[in-house]
């Protein structure tokens, strides 16, 4: 059985970046809902018992498995939203990270305009990753809906989501500033070091 990730923080610590009330809803509802949907789906078929990462590596580009990807990579998703994102975040990294955005954009400046930039420019529902290719450069990307970067053969180490669920609530239709306030105050870079290995 599937479970929905705890937070790694308090429901009012990201605020008023993104309030208790964003929270609430994103997390408590629409997260929850993939796990119980995936929970049902799963039941009795060859994916009982199997990660999160093997369900959407098997479903993936498959019109016949749709709802196990979808769920699965929704929840997949949002439980790395979740760990992208930190109370008293974001600004200017430090060391490795740094030195690879750095290598990779020529300036944060660069990144942080990429990052905005393809992110609110994502059409719909969706997410705005950084990611690293097998070559270790480090590319701001976009995918829409439920769609993953490691599908596509990169490496997630941050993402924003830009569902209307993650902001509608406090920013309406003002996806921008949603974006830069999550880059600015809010990124773990932490978890990116880590998960640039």
């Amino acid at each position: 059985m599937f479970t929905l990730m705890a937070l790694p923080y308090a429901n009012d610590a990201l605020a008023p970046i993104i309030t208790p009330n964003t929270i609430s809803f994103h997390h408590g509802k629409h997260h929850k809902t993939y796990v119980d949907n995936l929970n049902n789906l799963v039941k009795g078929t060859e994916f009982e018992g199997q990660s999160l990462e093997a369900i959407v590596t098997a479903t993936a580009g498959k019109a016949d498995k749709a709802p196990l990807f979808n769920n699965a990579a929704q929840i997949w998703n949002h439980d790395f939203y979740w760990n992208s994102l930190k109370p008293n975040g974001g600004g200017v990294p430090a060391g490795k990270v740094a030195d690879a955005i750095n290598a990779s954009f020529g300036s944060f400046d660069e990144f942080k305009k990429q990052m905005a930039t393809t992110t609110v420019g994502q059409f719909g529902s969706g997410w705005g990753w950084l990611v690293a290719d097998a070559a270790g450069k480090l590319k701001v990307v976009k995918t829409g809906n439920a769609e993953v970067p490691m599908t596509q053969g990169l490496k997630p180490l941050l993402t924003i989501d830009v569902w209307e669920h993650a902001y509608y609530l406090d920013y309406q239709n003002k996806r921008a500033d949603y974006v830069n306030a999550v880059i600015d105050k809010l990124l773990n870079w932490d978890f990116a070091a880590k998960n640039l290995g």
